[in-house]
């Protein structure tokens, strides 16, 4: 059974910075795109950053030149370092990964960090 479990949210003051965690773990063959999403109150879940297994990323507008997305693929673990942090940064933030495994390729979900932007 593949699990994702995440780490390192919390409250932070606008301006700081948070470095969240997730780890891919059961019988894994590959992990794929991994990737970050978030959801604020009454929105929908959105799209942060997303990393391949080459190392290709890509942003959401909003977070462009504030937020790392990065992966220790031996580790299967997906990093998000976020920087210059802002209220509207506050979310519950879910790690998405598309994994092989036994019964083949499936996309899994984290059960979610909260991220707390606020002095």
């Amino acid at each position: 059974q593949v699990q994702l479990v995440e780490s390192g949210g919390g409250l932070v003051q606008p301006g700081g910075s948070l470095r969240l965690s997730c780890a891919a773990s059961g019988r894994i063959f590959t992990a794929y795109t991994m990737g970050w999403y978030r959801q604020a109150p009454g929105k929908q879940r959105e799209l942060v950053a997303r990393i391949t297994t080459g190392g290709a990323t890509n942003y959401a507008d909003s977070v462009k030149g504030r937020f790392t997305i990065s992966r220790d693929n031996a580790k299967n673990t997906v990093y998000l370092q976020m920087s210059s942090l802002k209220p509207e940064d506050t979310a519950v933030y879910y790690c998405n990964a598309a994994i092989r495994a036994v019964a083949g390729v499936s996309g899994y979900w984290g059960q979610g960090t909260q991220v707390t932007v606020s002095s």
